[in-house]
């Protein structure tokens, strides 16, 4: 029989990777994992109980809170809370940091930022959503966390993952040693490896993008697309266009089979759309670790410098190759930098 490696043990048999840790970061995985299992559960029967539709709250982001959105926030706050390896949470739908205010978490070495429920617009329609998460040390060293534990280059990540509920539910994540994936077994209740060491193929047919928003798009990503949708055998073109509008779907199928996504900014949004701290690094340091490829269209992702907890920024990411051809267009075509 297949030896079957659940997400705790696979922790655990990695915590040597990890001196400085003593086990807390393999704690707060684990809290993370708990909170995801207890989502996971109202996901899977959103139809049957009373967290449709929308909260009738709007969030920082000016987004109208839907009824999944504030129920995930708060099972994901109180797992890292009752956890006490985190001392605050920087989330997508809390205008300031979360405290937590305990006397084992306060002087905790670690700060989270999160998207909760990525995708929520896709709720009411049973679309694929999902979970994005960051993990960074803290730079103060005792007391209340401050914002600058939080303004770091997404090169000083611990750790960043995200979880998909879909037709399975998975858990991806990395340490900067590799990346893999687990799905949960919903028999035993556990996360259990099925994906090791994913690799991003270095190229690929599809192109993810809001194509409705064409005409707002830069020229780079104009000429891009277009790019992409003319015949030529030798490049495997015209491309598949895939666009599911949630950042998690889009890029756990890219991750799989190659391809790009790309969320550019817009004449609305000349700064970008997505948030840099708890989606644009988290999911470049993913994708660099499996051998892919994260753009501002200008510059590497993590590269970037974050001046507020809630900071845009336009997104490339996907195989490698795809990516810097993208990165050539922008150059080409938009050579005004907008971040």
């Amino acid at each position: 029989m297949k030896k079957v490696t659940t997400l705790g043990q696979f922790i655990i048999e990695r915590q040597a990777d990890f001196p400085f840790a003593k086990g807390e970061l393999s704690r707060l995985l684990r809290d993370i994992g708990i909170a995801a299992k207890i989502v996971n559960r109202e996901v899977n029967k959103a139809g049957l109980v009373d967290i449709l539709g929308d909260q009738g709250t709007v969030n920082v982001q000016g987004e109208h809170q839907k009824k999944l959105d504030v129920f995930a926030n708060e099972q994901f706050i109180s797992a890292l809370s009752c956890g006490g390896e985190t001392c605050a949470i920087a989330s997508e739908e809390n205008e300031t940091l979360v405290h937590i205010d305990s006397a084992v978490s306060k002087n905790a070495k670690y700060v989270v930022c999160m998207d909760p429920l990525d995708g929520s617009s896709n709720i009411d329609v049973n679309v694929a959503i999902g979970t994005i998460f960051s993990i960074y040390r803290r730079t103060s060293f005792s007391g209340p966390a401050e914002e600058r534990d939080y303004l770091q280059k997404g090169t000083e990540q611990i750790a960043a993952g995200y979880v998909i509920y879909g037709s399975s539910t998975m858990l991806v994540y990395t340490t900067g040693k590799g990346v893999n994936g687990f799905t949960l077994d919903p028999s035993i209740g556990e996360f259990c490896l099925s994906h090791p060491d994913m690799m991003c193929p270095k190229s690929g047919t599809i192109y993810s993008i809001n194509e409705g928003n064409y005409v707002h798009f830069p020229d780079g990503v104009k000429q891009y697309i277009k790019y992409c949708q003319m015949e030529d055998k030798h490049t495997h073109r015209p491309y598949t266009s895939r666009y599911i509008g949630s950042l998690v779907a889009d890029f756990h199928r890219n991750l799989l089979k190659g391809g790009i996504f790309i969320y550019p900014s817009t004449l609305k949004s000349p700064k970008g759309k997505l948030r840099l701290l708890y989606e644009g690094n988290p999911i470049a340091f993913i994708i660099e670790e499996a051998g892919g490829r994260a753009s501002s269209g200008f510059k590497r992702i993590l590269d970037l410098q974050p001046k507020s907890l809630h900071e845009r920024t336009p997104l490339f990411v996907g195989s490698t190759d795809m990516v810097k051809q993208a990165e050539e267009f922008m150059m080409k075509y938009s050579p005004v930098e907008t971040v």
